[in-house]
């Protein structure tokens, strides 16, 4: 009985699983055909382009080799500068610097290479500010071998960007100029220019990043890149697969590979035009020193989301202290878009027109406050001389500054970390614990320090008549160990 109730419920059973295996058969096909259709769309997709042949083609016109030459009077520093692929080299460096003596007096003509892009019919070039600074000649070589003499229309040390203007009536190739702002990080781009003088060099990377600081100005926002960039480069047009402009080729680490920086070129059209209608740069200028916002200053002022910039200084008379915003104030925002570092307050007020009226958020004691500032020229020598660190200067008798990599470039530092000593009294503190001007501090009392504010930080926090001790590196000498009284 038992066995003929299993002999009839077999093929219930039988048609069951079928019923499954069909169900699963079905699911794998399609899915198959999915994956398939997939890939099928994803195939058209090219990751790496066949050629650049057609962008080099198009661009290389446009693109100039920059020789100047500079007379140097009495030899002396010209060799100071050297800056090529022995800069590591210490044997090299000893070389060179037996001809870095006084009574060396014979004049020197020291010669540079760069490289630039021409973005108007009429011969003018955008470059780099340290290509041409200085130069009493300045050459444009084209890609067809053609050499022209130019001029200096207008330059910006702050951005490294300078304008030049071929000296002839002709008529000359022009690249043009693409959106920073839309460039995607991955994306490829063609770096063209002329390393260590070889003409017309062509090489080809992604995006490695975008918005990076290397400390080099206040309105630091390269654009990373692994397109192989080397001395030479430098003004040279960093392009994507548009054949269009998207930065400025700027800056390297020696001591890196895969590592190259170039300038948006959103953040240089502003710069262009007035370079090509004044010859100068006109930057707003609210009349303050400020920081950014760290973890215990937004618990300090009980910030719970931690952005805005911490006012430090008001100048006297400047357009801050005329509109009545005070030390420690937290500005919050300038003409109602939220800021919320140091370095992009720079960048906003000095994008404002000046004699522009902004108005200016603050938090003062947990109120919100506004103010309307109306904005003036920065005067970077004026600034200079208003940042004067007198809080601990005249105490201590010692000015300092930040040390970036275009100081450590210019008088051949081998590190760009630290505050160099730039001024001394000769009576004062600092000069009588035997520190010099050119002295490099890395440590107050052990404490590392990186920049003017954190060792301004830093010996705010010794009592009055307590000791300081200043670990120093000095060029040519090695580290030494200065020790003063507050």
């Amino acid at each position: 009985m038992k066995s003929n109730t299993y002999v009839k419920r077999m093929p219930d059973r039988r048609i069951y699983l079928g019923l499954i295996f069909i169900a699963i058969g079905i699911f794998a096909f399609s899915n198959f055909v999915w994956v398939k259709g997939v890939h099928a769309k994803a195939a058209p997709v090219k990751m790496i382009p066949e050629s650049f042949t057609a962008i080099a083609k198009t661009v290389n016109p446009a693109v100039v080799n920059i020789r100047t030459m500079k007379i140097m009077q009495g030899g002396g520093r010209v060799f100071r500068h050297f800056w090529g692929p022995f800069q590591k080299d210490d044997r090299m460096r000893e070389f060179f610097e037996k001809f870095n003596r006084p009574d060396q007096q014979q004049d020197f003509k020291q010669r540079s290479l760069g490289s630039g892009f021409i973005i108007d019919p009429n011969g003018l070039i955008v470059t780099n500010n340290h290509v041409v600074d200085g130069a009493d000649q300045i050459m444009a070589i084209m890609s067809d071998g053609k050499e022209y003499e130019a001029e200096i229309v207008g330059k910006d040390p702050n951005t490294d960007l300078a304008l030049i203007k071929i000296k002839s009536g002709e008529d000359f190739p022009v690249v043009a100029l693409g959106d920073s702002d839309g460039l995607n990080v991955g994306e490829w781009v063609v770096a063209i220019g002329n390393p260590f003088g070889l003409e017309q060099t062509v090489t080809a990377g992604i995006v490695s990043a975008k918005g990076r600081v290397i400390g080099s100005g206040p309105y630091d926002d390269f654009i990373q890149t692994d397109a192989s960039i080397n001395p030479g480069n430098s003004g040279g047009p960093l392009i994507n697969m548009n054949g269009e402009v998207i930065g400025i080729n700027t800056a390297i680490i020696a001591s890196g590979q895969g590592i190259g920086f170039a300038i948006p070129v959103n953040l240089a059209k502003g710069i262009i035009k007035q370079l090509e209608t004044r010859g100068e740069v006109t930057r707003g200028w609210l009349g303050v020193g400020i920081q950014d916002i760290t973890k215990e200053i937004a618990d300090y002022y009980g910030l719970k989301d931690g952005k805005g910039v911490l006012v430090q200084q008001v100048f006297p008379g400047d357009p801050a202290d005329k509109a009545g915003i005070n030390s420690k104030d937290i500005i919050l925002e300038v003409n109602g878009k939220p800021v919320e570092t140091s370095r992009e307050l720079t960048r906003v007020i000095a994008g404002i027109n000046v004699g522009e009226t902004v108005s200016i958020k603050v938090l003062r004691e947990g109120q919100e406050k506004d103010f309307h500032v109306e904005i003036a020229k920065r005067e970077d020598k004026k600034l200079y001389s208003q940042q004067s660190q007198k809080d601990y200067g005249d105490e201590l008798g010692i000015r300092v500054q930040d040390l970036t990599p275009e100081i450590a470039r210019q008088f051949n530092i081998p590190e760009a970390t630290g505050v160099i000593v730039s001024d001394l009294k000769p009576d004062g503190k600092s000069a009588a614990a035997g520190v010099m001007v050119g002295d490099i501090i890395k440590e107050v009392n052990r404490t590392s320090v990186k920049t003017t504010n954190e060792f301004i930080e830093t010996i705010g926090k010794v009592s009055q008549g307590d000791p300081i001790k200043l670990f120093i590196r000095r060029i040519n000498v090695g580290f030494l160990v200065a020790r003063l009284t507050k």
